[in-house]
């Protein structure tokens, strides 16, 4: 046999058993891999407490809807955890989530935590909790809505530009802030914001167990210490999730020191679009970058 063959021979006897190895390899690569997730598998369908974080302007937000929706259908969480700390936002973001939070309420326990901050639509959203905790220092209250625009025709005449618009009703894209409000379109404006407002008092009747009058008394815009809103009803102890935990477990049977785990809520894209309104405060206040309703508490801007 010549060397050119041998040479041949061995390099098949070398690549068979470099297969063979590459093989058991991918085997046991894959068997670790399945032995991993049924670990990693075991320790999610564990039971739980979740836990969703609300911080900045609260809008109408489909992912955090669909992080609801994965907590509703896991049988491993036990309640629901709802950390607040915003200003509030847009209406249909607040009625959004309080509703979705009483909806959840009916499958689990359901408790709001307030942070520093938890006004306007940020405490409609805490309604929708069947017990509310909030620091003594903690701001929240704010009942109220507000939509803002401004008039800038006496601007534009100063310099020498002259807005047209054409539409099918005047009460069309009203408010305008290239016309001047018509006494008309101010009072179908205030129609909505009334009607709104409504509604907003009447969850505050609802779920805080007041009075109409006493709802509407409390609901004049005006913001609340968690000591003030503890002793007008509005929220049902102070403390954070520490209380809330306790209460879970002394009123709801949740296990004793049951872990607690962060559900996503945010798209890429929304976090994102979070980093890059954050930057834009500098020049503009968020609450001008809002359309819409809004039920924001904002102190007057320096």
């Amino acid at each position: 046999m010549s060397v050119a063959s041998d040479y041949l021979v061995d390099r098949r006897r070398l690549k068979r058993r470099t297969s063979w190895w590459q093989l058991l390899a991918l085997v046991a690569i894959v068997i670790a891999a399945l032995l991993a997730y049924g670990r990693v598998d075991n320790v999610v369908s564990r039971p739980h407490i979740a836990r969703l974080s609300l911080s900045g302007v609260i809008t109408d937000d489909a992912e955090r809807d669909k992080a609801l929706d994965a907590i509703e259908n896991d049988s491993s969480v036990k309640a629901l955890i709802v950390r607040i700390d915003s200003p509030g936002g847009t209406v249909v973001g607040g009625e959004a989530l309080y509703r979705r939070l009483l909806e959840l309420g009916e499958a689990l326990p359901v408790v709001t935590v307030m942070g520093e901050v938890a006004t306007s639509a940020a405490y409609m959203a805490a309604l929708g909790g069947e017990r509310i905790f909030a620091r003594e220092g903690t701001l929240t209250g704010s009942i109220g809505v507000i939509l803002q625009t401004a008039d800038f025709t006496a601007l534009l005449e100063k310099l020498g530009i002259q807005p047209e618009s054409i539409k099918s009703t005047p009460l069309k894209a009203q408010p305008n802030p290239l016309e001047p409000m018509t006494p008309a379109a101010r009072d179908a404006i205030e129609a909505v914001i009334t009607d709104i407002y409504q509604m907003f008092v009447g969850m505050v009747e609802e779920r805080r167990n007041l009075s109409h009058d006493v709802a509407i008394d409390l609901a004049d815009g005006r913001v609340f210490t968690g000591r003030q809103a503890l002793a007008n009803g509005l929220i049902d102890a102070i403390g954070g999730e520490r209380e809330a935990q306790a209460w879970l477990e002394e009123t709801k049977r949740i296990e004793k020191g049951i872990s607690v785990r962060d559900i996503a809520s945010e798209s890429d894209a929304t976090q994102l679009s979070r980093w890059l309104g954050s930057l834009g405060k500098a020049v503009m206040p968020e609450r001008l970058s809002l359309d819409g309703l809004m039920s924001v508490w904002h102190p007057a801007q320096q």
